[in-house]
């Protein structure tokens, strides 16, 4: 039995893995778990599970929620610290599905109380790696990856030497604006963006898909999640979705993971790591698959551009590209700035030097992450 503490619980990697949980109650029990402000489905799956501490975003949320029973109860960023502190049993699993900077200190809190990480949440190791990284090796937990990209290469590598390796391919969907050239890309609404072909995800990341900044923080964490430089991890765009990822080796011999475009079966790797006993999906079939692979090119898609750039400068500079990236995502689905605005602030914020010589720890991280949020959205309001 493994007890699991859930933190995004009504977005789409949280009921997702609650799909697991609830076709394997012999193997699952949640314990802990965050909802947001869906108040019906939060109602309906705390009422299902029966977590025994829930966090709710603000206290008057549960005054409109009606339990059946009598959890511990808490509220906000503090209450997320709160489950992740929480600890009651052996082989606990924090399973992070938080979008944004929300997620890193949970994260944190979460390996100092001794739970393993599932992680989905994109930023912790974007703007922590080093330090996370540190923190799972003292305290003597793992941390899997959740993501399909990062699942499909964790498949790949196993068996294999890390010194084999040549390079890591990280597949790119292109996102819903693929077919799109520059140009055409001056008028793009916010409903146009959010137009996956493929994949079903919360708004922030469609986003980030379609101006290809997630795969530049892919790549971030694939820098962490594996041990290699940037220079051996490379990024190609698969608009068919069906190859996840792929390992070259030194010898010329490529491997690659192929599936379905459904994060069942990656987040059913990660609790189950590294088994593959669990069906989650329906089977992949061979015929007609379109295997089309393509350039993912730095010119269409600067935002990637931006994310390499970031991450050779290290440090602070990386909380700046997240901060910079979430901010102007936030503008953009609030209509206060244009689609191609997004990677003219992100590159803004990277390109000032008052980063340079800021010491890289948590306590910085957090503040220069909420200061740069914080002033680059007041800017664009007032504007507005």
């Amino acid at each position: 039995m493994k007890y699991l503490y859930i933190v995004g619980s009504c977005g789409s990697i949280g009921t997702q893995t609650l799909d697991i949980v609830r076709d394997n109650p012999s193997d699952y029990k949640v314990i802990g778990m965050s909802v947001g402000s869906n108040l019906e489905l939060a109602e309906k799956l705390i009422n299902e599970f029966k977590p025994e501490i829930v966090c709710f975003r603000n206290e008057e949320h549960i005054q409109l929620t009606h339990l059946e029973y009598n959890p511990v109860i808490v509220f906000g960023d503090s209450g997320l610290l709160e489950i992740a502190k929480y600890h009651k049993y052996d082989n606990e699993v924090f399973v992070n599905a938080l979008v944004g900077m929300s997620g890193l200190m949970p994260t944190v809190e979460a390996i100092k109380s001794k739970k393993n990480i599932c992680l989905a949440n994109k930023e912790t190791l974007v703007v922590a790696g080093d330090i996370i990284n540190q923190m799972v090796k003292d305290y003597n937990v793992s941390l899997t990856p959740i993501d399909s990209e990062h699942s499909a290469i964790l498949q790949c590598l196993q068996g294999e030497k890390k010194e084999d390796v040549k390079r890591l391919i990280i597949t790119a969907s292109g996102g819903s604006l693929r077919d799109k050239k520059r140009e055409e890309l001056v008028n793009v609404t916010k409903e146009m963006a959010l137009n996956h072909p493929n994949w079903k995800m919360g708004q922030k990341i469609t986003i980030d898909s379609a101006t290809m900044m997630n795969k530049g923080f892919e790549v971030i964490e694939a820098h962490y999640l594996f041990d290699l430089p940037y220079e051996k991890i490379d990024t190609i765009l698969h608009p068919g979705s069906i190859v996840h990822s792929l390992v070259e080796f030194k010898d010329g011999t490529i491997k690659a993971e192929l599936g379905t475009a459904d994060m069942h079966t990656p987040i059913a790797y990660a609790l189950r790591y590294p088994n593959h006993d669990l069906m989650t999906s329906h089977n992949l079939n061979l015929f007609g698959l379109n295997l089309k692979f393509e350039e993912l090119s730095f010119e269409r898609f600067p935002c990637l551009k931006y994310a390499y750039l970031a991450a050779s400068k290290k440090g602070i500079y990386l909380a700046a590209l997240n901060a910079a990236n979430e901010a102007a995502v936030y503008l953009f689905l609030n209509d206060k700035i244009k689609f191609l605005d997004i990677e003219k602030i992100i590159y803004n914020e990277i390109s000032k030097p008052i980063y340079e010589n800021i010491e890289y720890n948590l306590e910085n991280i957090v503040y220069y992450s909420k200061k740069i949020m914080q002033e680059i959205i007041e800017k664009y309001e007032v504007k507005h």
